[in-house]
């Protein structure tokens, strides 16, 4: 893997990705915060070595470098899942590619149910903590503690003092920001009503298929790392109706400004 980052640092490093200090991963139709961005550079990830491809068709597939808040960002517009058939390693190698290019701080976004049914759809949640029921680690393989300690402390893998003034801008600005735990699953089927009364006894708040292991990779490079949640459906099991994945990407777009606007203030103040 050493080989793999270093050939796709440079191949980008020759692109003109050049000092970056924040990675920024937008999650499934939450690709508008590009509009804000004074694009520099963007690639394909199908033209980036060793990369993998996205292949939901609502992931656009590219790494975008530029400037936002008078900071210099890398872009993932469309992140990597297990469902679409990757290894835990494959998903969070942008994370490894971005921190090697050296950024310092990750910012993760997704779209996510609300199990906590006081969080209703179109708010936003601040991710506490974590549940990872993905099955596995992106850190169990061979030669890992060449980049990185090996047995990773996740005792407080969002970065207290970026949550803190993520509630602050949020309070500033009216927006409604929950703060909770989020539960990644495999997927892509969604949950049973059996599967969501056990989420909402574990302790979870929101639910969805990615976030977790970028965060715990994040973490294993020492970065500073901050998640928000778009709540795109209610997941009552009392009251659970057929999903429809439009109406979710439907409501993605609709709570995004919010997203936007705290990300953006929250780049000027790091």
């Amino acid at each position: 893997m050493i080989k793999y980052i270093e050939e796709t640092t440079e191949f980008l490093q020759k692109k003109g990705f050049e000092n970056p200090e924040i990675g920024i991963i937008l999650g499934t139709g939450l690709g508008q915060l590009i509009n804000e961005i004074e694009v520099i550079k963007e690639v394909s990830y199908n033209h980036i070595p060793n990369f993998p491809t996205a292949t939901v068709e609502f992931h656009k597939g590219k790494l975008i470098y530029g400037k936002l808040g008078g900071k210099n960002v890398i872009v993932m517009q469309g992140r990597f899942h297990l469902y679409e058939g990757y290894s835990l390693q494959d998903v969070t190698y942008p994370v490894r590619i971005m921190h090697k290019l050296g950024i310092k701080t990750l910012l993760v976004s997704n779209a996510s149910g609300a199990v906590n049914l006081n969080f209703k759809k179109g708010e936003l949640m601040l991710i506490d903590d974590h549940i990872n029921l993905q099955g596995g680690s992106p850190l169990a393989f061979k030669g890992v503690e060449q980049l990185g300690s090996r047995f990773t402390d996740m005792s407080a893998p969002y970065d207290v003092d970026i949550n803190t003034k993520l509630e602050s801008i949020a309070k500033d600005n009216n927006i409604n920001l929950h703060k909770g735990v989020y539960a990644s699953v495999v997927g892509p089927q969604l949950e049973t009503r059996a599967e969501y009364r056990y989420l909402k006894i574990i302790g979870a708040d929101a639910v969805g298929m990615s976030t977790v292991p970028e965060v715990i990779v994040a973490n294993h490079l020492d970065l500073s790392v901050a998640a928000v949640s778009v709540l795109t459906d209610e997941c009552d099991p009392d009251n659970l109706k057929p999903i429809n994945i439009d109406e979710i990407i439907e409501m993605a777009g609709k709570a995004e400004p919010e997203m936007i606007l705290l990300f953006k203030e929250l780049i000027k103040s790091l």
